[in-house]
């Protein structure tokens, strides 16, 4: 199968790179990335840790590839892609996972489409073989379109009956007005979801689904030139070339505060979505972002906010910060769950500590220790075979390059203080804040 692939990045080199101080850095994943000739990249790494295999194929035929006509497109094809192929119904398809223990997983993201799975070594091509026919040549059964159909709309439903999800579905249409793509919910409405066909699921996975528009990772005990080869006769027949990526516009920042309130008076807790548009991953202040994040709403008890609301004044369930920059910039947003008689208190409290934040940075301790904290997460991230194979599909989306494992380390050390507090003072603005309260509250018109 040699003249079926060809090597897109020389071997590693058997010495460990030098760090630029001149100390010798870790080894790292350093996996294999090969790329079939019709434009399927596939990125090995051999992991002895237990004889198990985790194969992640990752499409980019996320929901912001929903025609704006079509919300919820996607999602419906990552319930029903699995349901059956060309060759074998979704009983056949049951049993030959069932009987090996497999249980198969299909996500969507905005960007990706991905099917993943762990398996004994034994099985390996076996199970690489279904990844591959489910992911090339899916038959979307009517009576199981209908099937996942309703349980689509049941899930909607639920979701319009959950103040949290309610809360960050407003603030992401908030922040990304107009069907910006991150702005709409990504398994689309009941009426939506109604009217789509089979056709629309089969026209999706044959415009999106293509070889040169998927990533494959294979991480396991398992020979990487043997996991590399099998993987080439699985997929070196797939062909079709996919349309363009859509185009993501960069959302305009707001330019004042927006609040918003969805009174569900049947409910006991009230959930606050605070935030902001942030950064694209790919900026070079992304890690000073990070940083920030992890000392507002992450770290130890939840960060500042989480000393302070919970811990301090007791007003709140729960409370965090999360950061997700992706292609186009991504939301910096706080979430918190309190009593009704506390929601005004509380967003007063996230003000201050915006405000604070903005104003007077972090400390040197802080920082530190937000340091500290993230690179020493890191060995735990990826200790498994689906974290190692998660964490390579980010860094392959996001051309973070092979060696991004070795290197994050010393991206974090060399933030320095000022590049964290100017990552605050241009984001966390509370006068520029969406601001949604979803549950049992009634709006007095506050801003």
């Amino acid at each position: 199968m040699a003249d079926m692939k060809r090597p897109a990045h020389p071997a590693p080199e058997a010495t460990a790179p030098v760090g630029a101080a001149g100390s010798v850095r870790p080894a790292g994943l350093q996996p294999s990335r090969t790329v079939l000739d019709n434009g399927l990249a596939i990125l090995v790494k051999e992991a002895r840790t237990m004889p198990a295999v985790t194969i992640n194929l990752a499409v980019r035929a996320g929901s912001a590839c929903d025609p704006a006509d079509s919300v919820g497109l996607a999602y419906f094809v990552s319930k029903t892609i699995d349901r059956g192929t060309e060759r074998r119904s979704v009983d056949e398809l049951a049993e030959e996972l069932d009987g090996r223990g497999v249980s198969l997983s299909v996500n969507v993201t905005r960007h990706l489409l991905t099917i993943s799975c762990t398996c004994l070594v034994d099985d390996f091509e076996a199970v690489l073989g279904l990844v591959g026919e489910i992911a090339m040549a899916p038959s979307f059964p009517p009576s199981e379109v209908e099937t996942r159909r309703g349980e689509m709309v049941t899930a909607i439903r639920q979701d319009q009956d959950n103040p949290g999800v309610v809360a960050v579905e407003q603030l992401m249409a908030t922040l990304y007005p107009n069907g910006h793509p991150y702005g709409r919910p990504a398994k689309g409405t009941v009426e939506g979801v109604g009217q789509l066909t089979r056709g629309d699921l089969a026209r999706f996975h044959a415009r999106w689904c293509a070889p040169g528009n998927a990533v494959l990772v294979a991480v396991g005990d398992v020979e990487a030139a043997r996991m590399t080869d099998a993987a080439s006769r699985v997929f070196a027949g797939w062909r079709g070339a996919a349309d363009p990526a859509p185009m993501v516009a960069e959302p305009a920042p707001l330019t004042r505060r927006t609040r918003r309130v969805r009174p569900m008076m049947n409910k006991a807790q009230a959930d606050i979505a605070y935030g902001f548009t942030t950064i694209a991953r790919r900026d070079p202040a992304y890690d000073a972002y990070w940083l920030m994040n992890n000392i507002l709403g992450q770290y130890a008890m939840g960060g500042r906010l989480g000393e302070s609301i919970r811990e301090r004044q007791g007003m709140a369930y729960y409370v965090f910060s999360s950061f997700d920059a992706n292609v186009v910039a991504g939301p910096l947003f706080v979430r918190a769950g309190v009593n009704p008689a506390n929601v005004d208190r509380a967003i007063e409290s996230i003000d201050r500590e915006m405000t604070a934040m903005a104003g007077k940075g972090v400390t040197d301790r802080e920082l530190a220790e937000s340091k500290q904290f993230l690179i020493g997460s890191m060995p735990r991230q990826l200790e498994t075979n689906t974290g190692i194979a998660s964490f390579l599909q980010m860094v392959e989306y996001f051309g973070l390059g092979l060696d991004y494992d070795v290197r994050l380390p010393e991206l974090l050390r060399a933030v320095t203080r000022d590049e964290v507090d100017a990552a605050a003072r241009r984001t966390l603005d509370a006068d520029r804040a969406a601001v949604v309260i979803a549950g049992p509250y009634q709006d007095d018109g506050k801003p």
